[in-house]
């Protein structure tokens, strides 16, 4: 199985990072396929905690490539602050182990522009984006009018960027926010294509070339499921396709790079989501406290990129079948199993009651399910700290249980379970 994609079933936030982290130590290649620096992949080495937005988390391990694949938009600056904090923790960071497609979009400060000036417009009708530019630089990519990373090796590419930052700012007018200062941002991208110049590839070929020869290629995915731009909770969603079949184009893989593919869900043991929309699993009060944390530790559930307390719930059986069914996954990984110690009971939403029915599944996907009514079955829970398992055995009948009922409810099996924030601390399932 040289193909193995990674990708979170919830709304994001579920422990991507160190799990891509966990799988990368057998891996040639570790491949981004969507998204940008709204993406928040946090990993625990030892005593250190690497949050990281665009490059992969297998550029932690020296046996693999990182890849920031063609389905992406980049910002160079975040890239380049990200190579630089990597490097001042140790992190070997060459163009031997970083390639960026040639194909990937760039995002401006015109892009972020956008995004704050869009978002402020919307008023009451907000949809929680990260202000990153993300949406704006994929409209400027459906509409042919985008600049990608290819262009700024190019002698015109400060004519091109002029011109984009010009029309930027009459669009900005229309909104009436304020107009971009143009000299500088060309004075940064100059400096910012002489940096990321050695690290431009043919990443499409060389994975490829990779898969053809057996070698294991991890695609990472950022988000989750339900932000997928055509399969999540639209229009609470983000702007790229989230979602395991969106690896192939991505990455610019053919079909049968997914023959035999394997396709792991990451799916926290409660249920997250940060910013607008719905949630019908959501708990309040001393309950999301005790499942969110105080933010004292950096694995509390705050946002990575945005620093928002998260939004958390019991977790929702409904919409992980609908995530088992929309990616194919193969199995689940479940995170943060240790949060869960100390309760007394817990609640799984095996299904959903509107207007006297019941539903098993969604009946048109995730976007309206505002007025469906979540019906729970308690489980009990356990006492015992399980944050030192490294064996199914060594967790308690309780909490086996619950992982037990969690693969009946998505139909695949559950074959990693993380019981902590570092590296090592793992329960690996038979």
């Amino acid at each position: 199985m040289p193909l193995q994609i990674i990708v979170g079933t919830q709304w994001g936030d579920e422990g991507k990072g160190r799990i891509v982290d966990w799988f990368a130590a057998h891996a040639a290649f570790v491949a981004r396929y969507n998204g940008g620096d709204n993406a928040g992949h946090s990993v625990t080495v030892g005593s250190q905690l690497f949050k990281l937005h665009l490059i992969p988390s297998g550029i932690l391990h020296p046996n693999a490539v990182a890849v920031l694949g063609n389905g992406m938009v980049i910002n160079p600056k975040s890239l380049l602050a990200e190579k630089d904090m990597l490097r001042a923790a140790g992190i070997e960071v060459t163009p031997k182990c970083l390639h960026i497609s040639h194909a990937a979009h760039l995002i401006t400060p015109a892009h972020q522009a956008m995004d704050a000036a869009l978002e402020a417009a919307r008023g009451k009708g907000s949809i929680g984006t990260t202000g990153r530019g993300i949406g704006p630089a994929y409209t400027d990519k459906s509409a042919r009018r985008g600049l990608r990373i290819a262009d700024m090796l190019a002698p015109d590419f400060s004519d091109k960027l002029l011109a984009h930052l010009t029309d930027s700012n009459k669009s900005l007018a229309q909104l009436d926010a304020p107009a971009l200062e143009i000299q500088p941002i060309l004075d940064a991208f100059k400096s910012y294509a002489e940096a990321i110049s050695p690290y431009v590839f043919d990443t499409s070929t060389e994975l490829a070339l990779a898969l053809s020869e057996g070698k294991q290629v991890l695609a990472e995915g950022a988000q989750g499921t339900l932000l997928d731009i055509d399969h999540g909770t639209y229009p609470f969603v983000t702007s790229s396709t989230t979602t395991a079949p969106g690896v192939l184009p991505g990455l610019g893989l053919g079909l049968t790079s997914a023959s035999g593919a394997t396709v792991t869900g990451v799916c926290k043991a409660f249920q997250t989501r940060v910013g607008s929309g719905p949630f019908p699993t959501e708990v309040f009060d001393k309950l999301a406290l005790r499942l969110r944390g105080t933010g004292a530790n950096p694995w509390d559930e705050y946002g990575t990129t945005t620093g928002r307390p998260r939004r958390v719930g019991w977790l929702d059986g409904v919409l992980l079948r609908y995530a088992v069914r929309i990616n194919g996954l193969t199995e689940l990984v479940i995170t943060k199993l240790d949060i869960l110690s100390g309760f007394e009971t817990l609640k799984l939403c095996v299904g959903y009651q509107r207007d006297g029915n019941i539903l098993s599944d969604l009946p048109f996907g995730p976007s309206n399910i505002e007025a469906f009514e979540p019906m729970y079955e308690e489980l009990p829970g356990w006492s015992e700290d399980v944050s030192r398992a490294r064996r199914m055995d060594d967790l308690s009948t309780a909490a086996r249980n619950y992982l037990t009922r969690i693969s009946s409810l998505a139909g695949v099996p559950v074959s990693l379970v993380s019981v902590g924030p570092e590296r090592e601390q793992v329960v690996l399932l038979d």
